[in-house]
């Protein structure tokens, strides 16, 4: 199973934790879980506001070992308008425009979809139940 929660923080409520989202999903191959502005077809949807996020920006998908990845989803623009990072252990990371990144099987972390041009982030925990 793979947990997500989701906060979205602006510069005034740094590490503030009201208005928190969660969802889930069993870890069998094809599952998918989605974060994003449209609520048709994401499970954790953000501010409408919020246009550094696109309307699907960000995709989990259960591979057939049941194992997780994470998709950065390239949107309508040619350059996004946010950055996105992935924390494991301690460790940050950058994720591509449109790239994928394994999740650690058992693990957990954080992946962060962060405003360039305001101090505004959508912050989405994550934990890999095996």
């Amino acid at each position: 199973m793979l947990e997500l929660t989701m906060a979205a923080v602006s510069g005034t409520e740094e590490g503030a934790t009201a208005g928190m989202l969660m969802a889930d999903a069993p870890s069998d191959p094809g599952a998918v879980l989605r974060v994003g502005r449209d609520r048709a077809v994401c499970r954790l949807v953000t501010p409408d506001d919020w246009l550094f996020v696109s309307r699907a920006h960000l995709e989990f998908v259960c591979g057939a070992d049941g194992t997780w990845q994470l998709t950065w989803l390239r949107g309508s623009q040619p350059d996004p308008s946010s950055e996105v990072r992935l924390t494991i252990d301690g460790y940050t990371q950058p994720v591509a425009y449109g790239g994928t990144v394994p999740l650690p099987r058992g693990g957990s972390g954080e992946v962060v979809i962060q405003d360039r041009m305001s101090p505004r982030s959508i912050n989405v925990g994550f934990y890999h139940e095996v």
